[in-house]
């Protein structure tokens, strides 16, 4: 399991005072007003910064650090990751995962074809699960009830049943 979980994204600076904007790739955007720090980085070079200021723009979130306060400082920082450590995320709900959990699970199908979950596509009704099958085949599964059989996030596996026409 992954000890960070990454919140979202810088794509470019805001304004002159060093402040950034974030596409958030957390359900709950609001988030970031209750954050103080924050992990900023890309893969194992992270480290933490001090939340300023946070606001909110469309789907966007404005985000100003203590450690940076001018345009040329904040244009370093386009396209870092955002993250928080595990302790600082948000509860989960039954039935409810961390992508990070999930991506890289072996998945065990009803229909006799296992695979690895390499993906989660976020669409307006539900989750996609996006899996490629040991037969080199990619079957988009709905993240609803019906599909998802069982989780075990400790052990890294997943039972699916398979909806008629999925592999069609």
């Amino acid at each position: 399991m992954e000890d960070k979980l990454r919140i979202g994204v810088i794509t470019s600076p805001h304004g002159v005072r060093g402040e950034v904007k974030v596409y958030p790739t957390t359900d709950d955007i609001k988030r970031f007003s209750k954050l103080k720090t924050v992990l900023m980085g890309m893969d194992n070079d992270v480290k933490e910064v001090h939340v300023k200021s946070v606001k909110y723009q469309k789907n966007m979130v404005i985000v100003g650090f203590e450690e940076y306060s001018s345009m040329n400082e904040a244009e370093t920082l386009r396209d870092k990751e955002l993250y928080v450590t595990r302790d600082k995320a948000i509860k989960l709900q039954k039935d409810e995962y961390f992508v990070a959990d999930l991506i890289g699970m072996n998945v065990t199908t009803d229909i006799g074809t296992d695979g690895v979950l390499k993906d989660v596509m976020h669409t307006g009704a539900n989750d996609v699960y996006v899996i490629q099958l040991s037969d080199e085949r990619e079957l988009l599964l709905p993240a609803i009830a019906e599909c998802i059989l069982s989780v075990d996030v400790k052990a890294g596996t997943m039972n699916v049943h398979v909806l008629p026409g999925l592999l069609d």
